[in-house]
């Protein structure tokens, strides 16, 4: 039996499990919290006898975080964010806060959301800039390792230590050149026109494709875009179809005719998605409950 508790713990030894598990090496996790290496290992063996696991394992040359590990890292970033709000004064001033946040997000989302966004925030924290950068596909680890602190995305990755909250949904539309062609009034006349689609990364549709294709429906792409505000353009003045969320019909796609697609189609949810060392951050909830406050 362990002769150490939990009561043995401390924030060092919580910020050198993280450390080892992210860096996947002793001598780079020494680097990263500026002591030794031997100051690492002795730590590392401490922890070791308080939670009774080997926590790393060799792997070739380098070292590789057990399971237990990998979970209790995601424990120890709740204790360490715990740690830092019991450190920090409960109140909470908007008006007084000084930063910058990054919100990862499509251009879709971007156009939709943020402009609005930012207004509020200009109005009520004018010490506050927004950075944003494309989602693309994203994952947790653009949570994990701090280069947003927010993702809007219809697709909240799968992980335990990555929360979200739905925002909105809405619905896709048939957008045309209504003088160049008619609605699609029927599927064949549908998948027998040639098509605008969004690709954001190479061979990964949209989820609408993945829909049709579990019907064995393939639309035929004429033009494959890296973003919706780049369709309206290819659309005007031919006779493609672009299938897009609804809301665009209001901003990128303002203009064009569009109708309902002549088939059964699943709505599409929209998600603010953060990491769970941000699930009480003050800063942060004032953040979601702005975004909130001017989702559609």
């Amino acid at each position: 039996m362990s002769d150490f508790d939990y009561s043995h713990l401390d924030g060092r030894l919580l910020q050198l499990l993280i450390a080892v598990v992210e860096e996947g090496s002793i001598t780079r996790a020494a680097e990263r919290l500026g002591v030794t290496q031997s100051a690492v290992s002795h730590l590392l063996g401490k922890l070791r006898a308080i939670v009774g696991d080997p926590l790393v394992v060799k792997a070739g040359r380098g070292i590789v975080a057990t399971a237990r590990a990998e979970a209790l890292a995601k424990s120890a970033r709740v204790l360490l964010d715990d740690m830092r709000r019991f450190a920090t004064s409960a109140e909470f001033d908007p008006a007084a806060l000084r930063a910058t946040f990054t919100i990862a997000a499509n251009d879709f989302q971007r156009d939709l959301l943020l402009p609005r966004l930012f207004a509020r925030l200009r109005e009520r924290a004018p010490g506050v800039a927004l950075r944003v950068i494309p989602s693309d596909i994203p994952d947790a680890e653009m949570l994990r390792e701090e280069r947003c602190q927010l993702v809007i995305s219809p697709r909240p990755p799968d992980a335990g230590d990555i929360l979200h909250k739905r925002l909105f949904e809405d619905r896709y539309r048939v957008f045309y050149d209504a003088s160049q062609r008619a609605a699609p009034r029927t599927l064949a006349d549908y998948v027998a026109a040639d098509h605008v689609t969004v690709l954001y990364m190479p061979r990964r549709a949209l989820d609408l494709d993945d829909e049709l294709a579990a019907r064995g429906i393939r639309r035929r792409f004429a033009v494959m875009v890296p973003g919706f505000a780049a369709v309206p353009a290819f659309i005007r003045g031919s006779a493609l179809l672009a299938t897009a969320p609804g809301l665009l019909a209001e901003g990128a796609m303002r203009g064009l005719a569009h109708c309902a697609p002549p088939f059964d189609a699943a709505s599409m949810p929209m998600y603010m998605i953060w990491h769970l060392r941000n699930r009480h951050d003050p800063a942060h909830s004032w953040l979601r409950s702005e975004l909130e406050q001017i989702a559609p």
